[in-house]
């Protein structure tokens, strides 16, 4: 598809409405490494800076797919998502970048736009590996955050704006909705690349092992969905704060610490995670695995700017499926 981004002259009634008649947009840029909506950074003339997200068709690079219908990581992306996980983490004194504006009405674009603070462009992933003893404190914040989201319990898992709407389906059970998001990964996986359809009934045997140790649950904590230090900002006062949240959800928090596990490495202990089920943790940890197979081919197959890393996230996660049969 041709994609067409967002030029100043587009913002000229945001800013005047939401600055005033006397500050002008000096300047725009789009910040790269989002895959399923804009993010810009507007610059007036007065050097004071604000984010912009964008959920627009032309901003999403992920190609449809067969989903399971009540996996409720499926379809995480737009402003109704945003405006009610922002609620949730504020109600848990959770540091997210402070909401200015949204506009699900088009007043100022064809599209669903979120005005939101600008904490600046250090993430935790790069101070943790350019000066680890001032990623120290962020870090410890951070984990205190996650004891904060785990313990916020519910009855209910799924999108918070479902359970809201009292449209969460729970017919089933996470563990059995995370199986057949694996198989289907696998599926969808083995299509593309011959060394898994060789090995597919192996991994299939080895996903049903491993839900097959799972005992069954109807508590779920509030969960990030995809948190890694990638996803954290850290402010000038060195406040970490959470971005990309629109996968907020109530699931297993073993399903949270399988990826924080993979994505924080050596640092994850400094986070402080709550007590988990092993087996729930080490059975969602390989589908995971086989999730990060799947998406990074599916999402290499379009026009997005960094296909190279993708295919490279794949082939390390196919090299993790393999060693595990």
């Amino acid at each position: 598809m041709t994609r067409v981004f967002l030029q100043p002259d587009d913002l000229r009634d945001l800013v005047m409405d939401q600055f005033g008649t006397d500050r002008r947009l000096a300047a725009l840029e789009r910040l790269t490494g989002g895959s399923k909506k804009g993010v810009y950074r507007l610059r007036l003339d007065d050097q004071a800076t604000v984010i912009l997200y964008v959920w627009a068709a032309g901003e999403n690079y992920w190609p449809p797919a067969r989903a399971v219908p009540d996996d409720p990581f499926t379809d995480a992306s737009g402003a109704e998502l945003f405006a009610a996980n922002y609620a949730a983490l504020t109600a848990a004194d959770v540091r997210t970048p402070r909401l200015l504006m949204l506009d699900r009405d088009g007043r100022y674009h064809p599209a669903d736009l979120a005005l939101v603070e600008d904490v600046g462009g250090v993430t935790l992933e790069a101070l943790m590996a350019q000066d680890p003893a001032a990623a120290a404190t962020p870090l410890s914040t951070l984990g205190d955050a996650l004891r904060r989201m785990h313990t916020t319990r519910g009855s209910q898992y799924g999108k918070l704006a479902a359970i809201a709407r009292g449209e969460a389906l729970q017919a089933r059970s996470t563990e059995d909705i995370i199986q057949d998001r694996a198989l289907g990964h696998l599926d969808a996986a083995a299509a593309r690349d011959v060394r898994l359809a060789d090995a597919r009934e192996r991994i299939t045997d080895h996903v049903r092992h491993l839900r097959g140790a799972v005992t069954a649950r109807e508590e779920y904590g509030l969960i990030h969905g995809e948190l890694g230090p990638d996803h954290v900002l850290v402010t000038p006062s060195g406040e970490p704060a959470m971005v990309d949240i629109e996968g907020l959800t109530f699931f297993d928090v073993e399903w949270e610490h399988a990826w924080l596990r993979m994505r924080f490495g050596d640092a994850y202990s400094a986070l402080h995670p709550v007590e988990l089920d092993p087996n729930r943790l080490e059975f969602y940890r390989y589908a995971q695995v086989l999730s990060l197979i799947d998406g990074p081919l599916r999402i290499a197959d379009t026009d997005f700017p960094d296909r190279r890393w993708m295919l490279d996230l794949a082939e390390w996660n196919i090299a993790k499926a393999l060693a595990a049969i």
